[in-house]
């Protein structure tokens, strides 16, 4: 099993510059947000972890220099070219790869676990960890047809009044097939507001490919928070403690 961790983030909602951190070593409870994630997926050698930095790397590089592998993201291109920079890292592995965020840290190991095991067990291409909350996110919903068989995913700012009541929400974190997966890379279009490469098109694209895609969900609405301003990095915080 390996993980790409992307962390590349500057933070500026965070007042990241005010901090002189990154993103993901801003703290919580005097813990970087970063080493909840990492610590959360200890069931992963370290070697295998593979933590995609990019604004003040070094920064990231000296607080995890314990046996994690690096990649590097100069440009902040998107989610799905942050990915795409971890490939030299990936290299000819032939496995499951999860993808996941430095700036989560409140997802718990049981579900990075779960999420992983029913991939396995389905044997799917792509299954996408989907949150089931009440909380208004501002996050991309989970389409499904009528036979419920997901479709794909709505980003927040582009849903109608009908998609923005739905309640299972796109939370970003992916197991993939590594080799499906960075071919499907290749095809992202930055063709958006943002003019950047997400890794939310990529499902879409493997269902046109014919690939096999699952969901599994966790009802935890404080699992599902991320951290990109102060006001989230206080109720994280509460929460963790």
């Amino acid at each position: 099993m390996k993980a790409i961790i992307l962390a590349a983030g500057k933070g500026k909602r965070l007042l990241s510059e005010k901090f002189n951190a990154p993103k993901v070593l801003r703290e919580a409870n005097g813990k970087p947000l970063l080493r909840y994630v990492v610590e959360n997926l200890s069931f992963i050698d370290k070697k295998d972890i593979i933590i995609v930095a990019g604004y003040k790397k070094e920064m990231v590089f000296d607080a995890f220099q314990d046996g994690f592998t690096f990649a590097v993201q100069d440009e902040q291109l998107g989610t799905g070219h942050a990915v795409n920079c971890a490939k030299d890292a990936i290299g000819d592995y032939d496995g499951p790869v999860l993808v996941c965020y430095g700036d989560m840290p409140m997802f718990k190991k049981s579900t990075y676990e779960n999420l992983i095991k029913l991939h396995n067990e389905s044997g799917n291409d792509c299954t996408i960890l989907t949150g089931i909350t009440d909380r208004k996110l501002a996050y991309g919903r989970i389409v499904r047809d009528e036979n419920g068989t997901f479709v794909g995913v709505v980003e927040d700012k582009d849903c109608t009044p009908e998609q923005k009541a739905i309640n299972e929400l796109n939370v970003g974190i992916y197991v993939f097939d590594a080799k499906k997966l960075f071919p499907c890379l290749t095809e992202l279009k930055s063709n958006n507001a943002q003019g950047e490469y997400y890794l939310t098109d990529v499902p879409s694209i493997m269902i046109s490919k014919g690939y096999k895609i699952g969901t599994y969900s966790t009802h935890d609405g404080n699992e599902i928070l991320g951290v990109n301003t102060p006001e989230e990095l206080a109720l994280c915080e509460s929460i963790l403690k």
